[in-house]
């Protein structure tokens, strides 16, 4: 177990990313592929991802270099999830090019401990050598997470729309509560259940930047390094109202009408079936009836949270609604 210690400066610096971090989605990615955890979830991108790489030489890179780095296992170097991800791929890639050389030697060694001989990705403390990695990493995302980014970026408005809400109404301590069953809110410890070591993590005034992740399945991961600032990655919950119907454009034909155009519309900012009752001006059962056909279409998300409903406007909803806004 996990615990992280947190002080009343703590809770205030606690924040949520506000979108998916590309690194760690790349790292958990990669652990996707080295188990077959999370294949159900994730059997159709399994399928894609193995058919894009096969006989090519970023498939190649993959086995090669990718997958040495990102064991699933009890470790892999933090500085290849650096805290500038949140700025977006570009700036967590200059981030790891920037990593220092001794930094970087340390964890590879430590990455390579069971390794006799010179290990191939001691080479990385070289800039020439990481600047492949780096390019072989934008090579991956784009291959790989890119053609997902708009299904995670849905399922991750949803998570942080509910995370906003718990908030606003119970402060840290609901932003806290309901993360998920492998994490417990006792104040002032949060408890990781399922991690892959015992310990004890004291922000010392940092505060915590929480991170739902796509890929990351069941365990929540952190940083191996206690000084680092402190992240806690953590897989989004999936339920059946995350389902998203196989051929949308039929359901978009009967997308057809005011009423479930005010529907769509009262979703932008996230709303339960009663909001949306109250703002477009309709009946409970015709909420019901509009919000399930607009998810069969792919417009919304619809994710329970407790005894309500959450629907939220996922990218190609927001895309139908550009020329009216």
């Amino acid at each position: 177990m996990l615990r992280i210690h947190f002080s009343e400066l703590d809770l205030a610096r606690t924040r949520l990313a506000d979108a998916p971090d590309p690194m760690w989605e790349v790292a958990s990615s990669l652990h996707r592929l080295q188990t077959g955890h999370g294949r159900r979830a994730h059997g159709r991108w399994h399928a894609d991802v193995m058919r894009t790489l096969r006989g090519t030489s970023l498939g190649r890179a993959v086995r090669t270099l990718l997958l040495p780095l990102f064991p699933r296992a009890r470790y892999f170097p933090d500085f290849l999830t650096p805290g500038e991800g949140a700025a977006g791929l570009d700036a967590a890639l200059e981030a790891i090019l920037a990593a220092p050389e001794r930094r970087v030697a340390d964890e590879i060694a430590r990455l390579d401990t069971r390794r006799r001989g010179h290990s191939p990705l001691r080479a990385l403390t070289g800039l020439e050598n990481r600047r492949h990695l780096t390019t072989t990493l934008r090579a991956y995302h784009q291959a790989v997470i890119e053609p997902v980014a708009g299904q995670m970026q849905d399922v991750f408005d949803s998570e942080r729309s509910v995370r906003i809400r718990h908030s606003l109404d119970g402060g840290v301590d609901g932003l806290l509560c309901g993360l998920g069953p492998s994490l417990q809110w006792r104040p002032p410890v949060l408890q990781v259940l399922d991690h892959v070591d015992d310990r004890d993590v004291y922000l010392d005034g940092r505060g915590l930047h929480l991170v739902p992740s796509y890929f990351c399945w069941q365990r929540p991961v952190t940083l191996s390094d206690p000084a680092l600032p402190q992240v806690l990655v953590y897989p989004l919950l999936r339920t059946a109202a995350d389902h998203v119907a196989a051929h949308p454009e039929q359901a978009l034909e009967a997308l057809i009408g005011g009423s479930r155009a005010s529907v769509l519309a009262a979703c932008m900012a996230g709303a339960t079936n009663g909001e949306i009752a109250r703002r477009a001006g309709v009946s409970a059962g015709t909420v019901s009836y509009h919000t399930r056909t607009l998810r069969e279409a792919g417009l919304i998300s619809s994710r329970r949270d407790a005894e309500t409903v959450l629907h939220t406007v996922t990218q190609l909803g927001v895309e139908l609604m550009r020329p009216t806004r």
